[in-house]
């Protein structure tokens, strides 16, 4: 694995590969040594040509671990809002000697392009590209799913999961449904008609527009921002009919199984996809999601450039 632009480049072992190598270098930064001397040396550059908080943050915080050094470059203030080619910006990276470039972009497709053409010999890392695919995101949810309900598994066999709201605008939830259907859960998509994307169904999952007959069904609910900025006409009637269909609210989580999760990948639209109630419940991972973002992270870059696998820990 040279870059990694989408979950089709992973097989279902390489992705259990990462889930793993997140699991011991958690296991590993919650023990005495913190920082990691893997990467010394390396430079992993994030080029983020759209607003990001957590993605960013958490892929900078897993190369500072792995003792990489890190270059934070954003469209503002940057070349980019002056009219610069990706393949001059890109070229620009390869100049300092970029070992990897993590990107994320409004264009999808832009992280393909940046390996496809050979503008770079470093590894490059989609951390979002317009609506298509967030793979490390879906990885992250993967790995916490696992951690509360896997029951040791290594894949996620049986378990079932809802993935309610925006799914037309979510690059979150394409990724997450190519990767979770292949770890074996199953899938449900719960949203108005409108926010369905063309040719849905022939996407592998089950399609509802009943948020209250899925619930009691599932082990895991994720919640969907609603992606009002990509929004250029009307969706659903209100924000205050959105929330009554398809917002999780203190009766919903009452009718989750004793074991269900909530999750969300941030940021949330508190008091319309979900109310504070669901978010700040004991049943919500949704912080949780943020850190184990950092391990997922750190596997992805640590498996791109480091190489072999880790067993029983780094020496």
């Amino acid at each position: 694995m040279k870059h990694l632009l989408s979950i089709n480049d992973l097989s279902r072992d390489e992705s259990i590969l990462i889930l793993d190598t997140a699991a011991e270098l958690a296991r590993i930064s919650d023990g005495p040594m913190k920082k990691l001397p893997t990467l010394r040396g390396r430079t992993i550059v994030n080029l983020f040509a759209e607003d990001s908080t957590r993605t960013r943050i958490s892929f900078e915080a897993a190369a500072k671990r792995l003792s990489a050094d890190v270059i934070n470059f954003s469209a503002k203030g940057s070349s980019l809002s002056k009219g610069e080619s990706l393949k001059d910006t890109a070229q620009t990276l390869q100049a300092m000697g970029a070992d990897a470039v993590v990107i994320r972009h409004p264009a999808s497709g832009a992280p393909f392009r940046l390996a496809d053409n050979q503008w770079m010999s470093g590894a490059v890392i989609n951390a979002g590209d317009g609506t298509h695919e967030h793979p490390s995101q879906a990885l992250l949810d993967a790995y916490t799913i696992r951690k509360h309900l896997g029951k040791g598994a290594k894949d996620l066999a049986g378990l079932r999961v809802a993935i309610v709201g925006d799914i037309l605008h979510s690059r979150v939830a394409r990724s997450n449904v190519l990767l979770l259907t292949k770890l074996g859960a199953h899938v449900t998509l719960v949203a108005p008609p409108t926010l369905l994307p063309f040719g849905v169904d022939s996407w592998p999952v089950i399609i509802s527009y009943d948020l209250d007959s899925v619930i009691p069904q599932v082990d895991a609910i994720m919640m969907l921002r609603i992606q009002q900025e990509r929004m250029h006409e009307i969706f659903f009637p209100s924000a205050r009919e959105y929330s009554r269909y398809f917002g999780l609210n203190r009766d919903r989580i009452n009718a989750l199984n004793p074991n269900a999760i909530i999750m969300h990948p941030g940021p949330m639209n508190r008091g319309l996809e979900i109310t504070a109630d669901a978010a700040d419940s004991a049943r919500s991972v949704i912080v949780e999601q943020v850190s184990n973002g950092v391990s997922v992270r750190m596997a992805i870059l640590y498996l791109l450039l480091g190489g072999a696998p880790i067993e029983g820990g780094i020496n």
